[in-house]
Formats: structure tokens, C-alpha cells, sequence
């Protein structure tokens, strides 16, 4: 239809131009050109096709890219999940022991665990915080311990004041601190230190959370903490984070955290409604 249509109106122009508007005339012109404008035809065709189809993969990328950011943001959020029970399981544990030896540190303990698990329900669905703001978050942890172990937790802090600002995964200090008491300070008598140490180098942020205790003795088994710690921080940076652990050379054991330096999220937070 569309090169019948065109070749009509072109044999209807060529009196414009010149040449006579005959039956004859028309004729030469159909014989000559309709096989090159109907390849025009499926050219003109094949270019709209080409376009549309473009517009539609671009269209399905970009859907495939927000429900895998979805699917990420959700796996983070279940990650976080998996830490709370864990973590509540082992301070009303130590709740329960202390009641029947200290009854005003249980209840110390229990109104500690009330401040620190109100401000993780303010930052619920933030995947990312400021080191200041995690920090704060570490002290409230440290208050619960401190009143479980009191002179026998020493705990040091060497944070560079230029990394308050950038940004870390919410409540991924915790886990790492709670690994060093349970096995840096806990075991031993006497207690011992923690060090948390924060500073940046060559773009990255490197947080250190170290225990003077005895160390691993062979090779280190990851437990929920670790673990979950490494998949979170594997689906927020991908290769440009590490989590190193490692052994102490003068006794200890040392986690080493290092992700890109950022004070801007690079992780939209999924809605939420409480």
C-alpha cells in the first residue's frame, strides 16, 4: 500500500517537472520503481522495528535493574535480620545469668539493651550510616558488656576525626566487637582490651576492631556473625570491600574492615513503614 501510494502521487507530479501525466507514463514509472520503494518500504519498516525493539530491551534492562536492586536491598535487610535474634539471644542469656548474682547490673543491662535496640529501630531499612553515627551505636553495645564484665573490659579508641563522616554499613561493627569479647575477653580471668581504630588510606576506609586475648589457635571458622558480615558487605561494594582476619604476632586477633571511602550513599533505602 505504501508504494502504491507513493509511486501514484510521484506519476501524479511529473507534469510538475516536465514530463506528460499519461496512462503510459505511469506505467514506466510503477514498472521501474515499485520493487525499489518497496524495498524502501521494508528499510523505513525495519528501522521503526529496529528502534522500537531497542527502546523495549532498554525498557526490560532497566526493570531487570531495579527488581535486582530490589532483591539486593532485600537480602541486606535479611541479613540485618539474622544479626538481631543472634544478638539478643547471647545479652538475654547473659541477662538471665547475672539476675541471680546481681540483680541491680541485670537491670542495668536491661535498660542498656532498651537504648541500644531503640536506635536500631530508628535506622530500620538504612543500609548505610556514618562512622559517628555507628559509632554511637558500638557504645551502646559497650554499655550492655561493660556492666557484664565491668573493670575486666578495657576498651581503646584511635578514630581519625576525618572518617565521622563517611559511611559504612549500619550495625557492622557490632558483630565484630561482640566476636572479640566472646573470644578475646570472655575466656580470661583477668578480662582484657579492645581496640577499635578507624582511618583512611589511598581512598578506602579501614576500621580495625583488635582483643588481646590468646588468638586463633589453627585455622579461623567464620560464625553467623562473620559470615553475615561478609554478605553484607559483598552485596553493598562487591569486590571493592575486604574483611580480614587474622591473628595478632604478639597474641590477639585483629578484623580488619575495608570499603571505598563515600559520604554519599551509593544505596537508596527501600520504604518503610513502622
Amino acid at each position: 500500500m505504501f508504494a502504491v501510494v507513493h509511486l501514484n502521487v510521484f506519476a501524479r507530479l511529473l507534469p510538475f517537472i516536465g514530463y506528460q501525466n499519461s496512462f503510459r507514463a505511469r506505467q514506466i514509472v510503477f514498472m521501474a520503481k515499485f520493487h525499489s520503494t518497496l524495498l524502501t518500504c521494508w528499510a523505513l519498516f525495519g528501522i521503526r522495528h529496529g528502534i522500537e525493539y531497542y527502546r523495549q530491551v532498554r525498557i526490560r534492562e532497566l526493570k531487570a535493574s531495579q527488581l535486582e536492586a530490589r532483591l539486593a536491598l532485600a537480602q541486606l535487610e535479611m541479613l540485618k535480620m539474622q544479626l538481631q535474634p543472634h544478638f539478643l539471644f547471647n545479652t538475654l542469656h547473659a541477662i538471665s545469668a547475672l539476675m541471680y548474682r546481681n540483680l541491680e547490673g541485670a537491670d542495668r543491662m536491661i535498660a542498656r539493651l532498651s537504648d541500644f535496640l531503640r536506635l536500631t529501630l530508628d535506622s530500620a531499612g538504612v543500609q548505610e550510616v556514618t562512622l559517628k553515627r555507628e559509632m554511637e551505636y558500638l557504645d551502646k553495645y559497650l554499655e550492655i558488656e561493660q556492666v557484664r564484665f565491668g573493670e575486666r573490659l578495657d576498651v581503646r579508641r584511635a578514630i581519625e576525626p576525618g572518617t565521622l563522616d563517611l559511611l559504612l554499613p549500619n550495625l557492622i561493627l557490632q558483630p565484630l566487637v561482640e566476636n572479640a569479647v566472646r573470644h578475646g575477653i570472655a575466656p580470661r580471668a583477668g578480662g582484657g582490651r579492645i581496640e577499635v581504630n578507624a582511618r583512611v588510606d589511598q581512598g578506602t576506609l579501614v576500621v580495625e576492631v583488635l582483643d588481646d586475648g590468646p588468638g586463633p589457635s589453627g585455622e579461623i571458622r567464620e560464625g553467623l556473625g562473620l559470615s553475615n558480615t561478609r554478605a553484607r558487605l559483598e552485596q553493598l561494594y562487591g569486590k571493592e570491600s575486604r574483611l580480614e582476619l587474622a591473628g595478632v604476632p604478639q597474641g590477639g586477633f585483629r578484623a580488619r574492615l575495608i570499603i571505598p571511602a563515600h559520604s554519599e550513599s551509593r544505596h537508596a533505602s527501600p520504604d518503610h513503614r513502622r
